[in-house]
This record gives C-alpha cells, structure tokens and sequence, in this order.
C-alpha cells in the first residue's frame, strides 16, 4: 500500500507592472496561512517605503552577478536594461523549511523557468488588465514613474501578454474583488493537491 506525500509547492503569479498583482497575492497571503512570500533579490533602487528583506533583497549589480556564477539563483532575468532579478534558492529552502508554500511574484520568464524546473508541483497564474490603455493610466495614477519609464513597461506588457496562454491560469483584473476571489478558488484547489507515492 502507498503512502501519501505532500510535495513541497509553488505558486507563481505573473502580470505586467499595473495590472495588480501584489495586491491579489498580499490577498492570498492573508487568506492562507500556508504561503509565504519569496522575496526576490533585485538590482533596481528601492523605491519609498519598501524595505530591503520584505519587499526586496537590494544589492549591487556586482553581488548579484556574483550570485549568478555561484548558482545561488533558481532563476533569474535582466528584466529592464541593467537591471535584474531573480529567485535566491536559499529564499525557497527557506519557506519550504518552514513548511509553507512559497508566493513567487516573477516576470513571464522567470515564470517559465520555475514551471520547467518544479513542473508537477508549481502553480501559474497571469494577471491581465482589462487593457493596454487601462494599464498605462493605472501606471500613470500611481506617480511612482516617469514618463519614459512607464512607455518601458507598457512595451514590456505587451510582450509579456503574448505569453499568458501558457500560465496554468489567466485571471483578468477588471475588478479587484473579483479577480482576488477567483484566484482564491484556485489556490484552495491547489493547495489540497497531494502527491501519491508510486507503489514499490
């Protein structure tokens, strides 16, 4: 008779800057005790408020790259010119240590990767804005990004959408509440998913 394993999970949540994935997965969190934000090292300046080891590991592009010839990544990506990010194996051991299910809050690519190494037991969903217009007037709203840095990250969406099909699912966020109940279906599922041993 087999025994029954929970496998170690992973949820991933991807969409284009804007389109509101930090708050559906903060909404995820709160709901379920069982995830654990990862918290991605990244390149780029912190901007107000955030807070280097919540909301980011912020460290130099020599460190870094340093990291990467160490393989001290699960993936990684220069997502905007000079600036990457990427996933510290450590940070996943780390939630998974504690028994938890980690959240990864990645680009398509990054996504991609996590998906090809961890494929039984990772979780895609991509958040879609209703629009490309509505994405860049809620970028615009947000009076964190300049006028160039927002045309970069519309042309970044766009390349990014093309890709959705590929996620296990699309969540299109023209409401908030409901794209963060739908999520919250699919992560009840998910999360119930256990993994049979084969039979020896």
């Amino acid at each position: 008779m087999s025994s029954a394993l929970i496998i170690q999970k992973i949820v991933v949540i991807t969409a284009p800057s804007g389109a509101g994935k930090t708050s559906i997965a903060k909404y995820l969190m709160q709901k379920f005790p069982q995830l654990s934000f990862s918290v991605s090292a990244t390149t780029r300046q912190a901007r107000t408020n955030e807070i280097n080891g919540k909301d980011y590991y912020f460290i130099s592009q020599s460190e870094f790259e340093k990291k990467i010839k160490e393989e001290d990544f699960v993936e990684w990506e220069m997502v905007y010119e000079g600036m990457y990010y990427g996933t510290l194996k450590s940070e996943i051991d780390k939630i998974w240590g504690k028994q938890k299910v980690p959240v990864l809050d990645i680009d398509v690519q990054g996504a991609m990767r996590i998906k090809k190494i961890f494929p039984n037991n990772t979780l895609t969903l991509f958040i879609a804005p209703p629009s490309i217009e509505v994405l860049r007037e809620r970028l615009e709203k947000r009076g964190t990004e300049t006028a160039v840095s927002i045309d970069k990250r519309i042309k970044k969406a766009t390349e990014e959408l093309s890709y959705k099909q590929q996620f296990d699912h699309v969540i299109l966020n023209v409401d908030l509440d409901k794209a963060c109940n739908e999520a919250s279906g699919i992560i009840a599922t998910f999360l119930q998913f256990e993994y049979e041993a084969p039979r020896k």
